[in-house]
């Protein structure tokens, strides 16, 4: 059985630190917006995919948005990053189990927030980004490039998320997808809204993810 995990808000703790800079810079360019805001309309979604959502409502942002997006990013990660809480314990648990990175994030965006929290070593170089299909979450291309290359089937996959989206590429895969609340951008009230998107079981402690996927 694969275990598939999502990286931001579920192997790193990066999702309130990325709305804060995102929010930051999309106001900066005429979008006025909160982090909380940020997170509403965009978690789960790639750069491209936020900078469509601005312009589609009157707002072309620079040709360079991405890459300014991108530096904030590092800086901001290099001083706060952490893994989620129990993520390394979890791993270490599960060394033996077969496993994966899907993220939406760019590779390099991947690899440079696991080796800040020094998670990489647990899932390198299985690292998979949406950069290299044709469709992002929720479409199911991600996870199923993720299963091929791992030499797996869909049915035997158990996918790791935290957003909608990507609960639903995963279900779309025909995988078993497990939703969690414990990063810090999340509250309890989330798992309504992953159990809605399919989540076959919602959790918060990244301690009972080995018997989980047992």
């Amino acid at each position: 059985m694969l275990i598939i995990f999502d990286c931001d808000g579920v192997l790193v703790d990066s999702e309130i630190i990325a709305n804060r800079v995102l929010a930051a810079l999309l106001s900066r360019h005429g979008y006025p917006i909160t982090a909380a805001e940020c997170r509403a309309k965009f978690l789960g979604r790639t750069i491209p995919g936020v900078v469509k959502i601005v312009a589609d409502d009157g707002v072309v942002l620079p040709d360079d948005f991405e890459q300014r997006l991108r530096d904030k990013d590092i800086e901001a990660f290099a001083a706060e990053l952490k893994p989620t809480s129990g993520m390394r314990r979890a791993l270490e648990q599960l060394a033996h189990r077969p496993k994966c990175v899907a993220s939406s994030g760019s590779p390099e965006k991947i690899r440079r927030n696991l080796e800040t929290t020094g998670l990489l070593r647990y899932l390198d170089p299985h690292l998979f980004s949406a950069r290299d299909v044709e469709n992002p979450k929720p479409a199911p291309d991600l996870f199923l490039m993720a299963a091929d290359r791992m030499g797996e089937r869909p049915d035997r996959c158990i996918v790791i998320e935290d957003t909608p989206l990507g609960i639903e590429g995963a279900k779309r895969a025909g995988m078993r997808a497990l939703g969690y609340i414990g990063a810090s951008h999340r509250v309890p009230s989330d798992e309504k809204i992953l159990r809605a998107a399919g989540a076959d079981l919602v959790f918060a402690d990244m301690a009972e993810l080995p018997r989980l996927v047992g």
